[in-house]
């Protein structure tokens, strides 16, 4: 079996690099893996163009970084040319030890044409699990975070917003950390929607199978690893701006609200980018 494999780099050399090698290793499936560097500093678009030479792997520099989904469309148009039926989408900080990983999303596909996307149990490294997530709400909801903020719950096996992720089911929403695509789908819908430049990515995404009559499907007995580091990431309150301006782009353009609900929600969204800046401020 065919497929193609996609990362996309932000001066993440040294996660590209053990991501790649966990996916070397993948048995069962003949993967092409493609990076893309989404403009990264010269000295760690050198090192990932070196780690892809030293693994056989494609390598794909953008001229400038326009964001998560515009990156990720360059490999898959690029996969698209190549007539690959599946292609996995994959953060460079995931890590697979399971070796038959690609192989088991790739069947699950292939055994029902109803599913275009497939996704896996995703734990971080504290063990939380981060996927699947539940469905979208409305505009009743989006006040719900002053309930959070009040009566902060500690995580046990997996955030509040995750759904069953001990057996296998049709979803509503994958974590986009790592995902396989059916090609012929993506084809359909024109590619990812690059009108957002982070975050909401499978809020988008899980509206687009919907729209399109499809399923998306969680699979429990793949497991990946997330080993992401939020310090890592820069400015808490800067990537909290970009979440509720990406969020705001979804509720305009993706949910089922009324225009008076749509309102709602996104000063909703508006308020608590406030009050997290200002906590933030305060904090020091």
């Amino acid at each position: 079996m065919k497929l193609a494999i996609i990362i996309l780099n932000y001066n993440s050399s040294a996660d590209c690099r053990k991501c790649i090698g966990f996916l070397k290793q993948q048995q069962g499936v003949e993967a092409e893996i493609v990076v893309v560097d989404n403009r990264s500093r010269e000295e760690e678009r050198k090192a990932v163009e070196s780690v892809c030479k030293e693994n056989g792997c494609t390598f794909i520099a953008n001229n400038e970084n326009k964001g998560y989904n515009a990156g990720n469309n360059v490999g898959l148009r690029y996969a698209a040319e190549k007539g690959y039926e599946y292609t996995l989408i994959a953060n460079p900080d995931m890590e697979f030890p399971q070796k038959d990983y690609l192989l088991m999303l790739a069947e699950k596909m292939q055994s029902d044409e109803e599913i275009v996307v497939c996704g896996s149990d995703i734990i971080g490294t504290d063990g939380i699990h981060q996927s699947p997530m539940g469905k979208e709400g409305n505009w009743r909801n989006s006040f719900g975070w002053i309930k959070d903020i009040l009566h902060r719950k500690q995580k046990n096996e997996a955030y509040d917003f995750i759904d069953n992720h001990k057996e296998s089911h049709y979803c509503h929403k994958i974590s986009g950390c790592c995902l396989m695509l059916s090609m012929s789908f993506i084809k359909e819908i024109g590619f990812f929607d690059e009108k957002v430049f982070l975050y909401c990515e499978e809020a988008i995404l899980s509206r687009q199978v919907e729209i399109a009559g499809k399923k998306m499907y969680y699979l429990a007995t793949a497991q990946a690893v997330h080993r992401h580091v939020k310090s890592d990431k820069g400015d808490p309150v800067k990537r909290f701006k970009a979440w509720g301006k990406s969020r705001c782009y979804f509720i305009d353009r993706y949910s089922n609200d009324s225009w008076l609900g749509k309102q709602i929600a996104k000063l909703s969204m508006r308020m608590y980018v406030m009050v997290f800046t200002l906590y933030n401020q305060l904090r020091g």
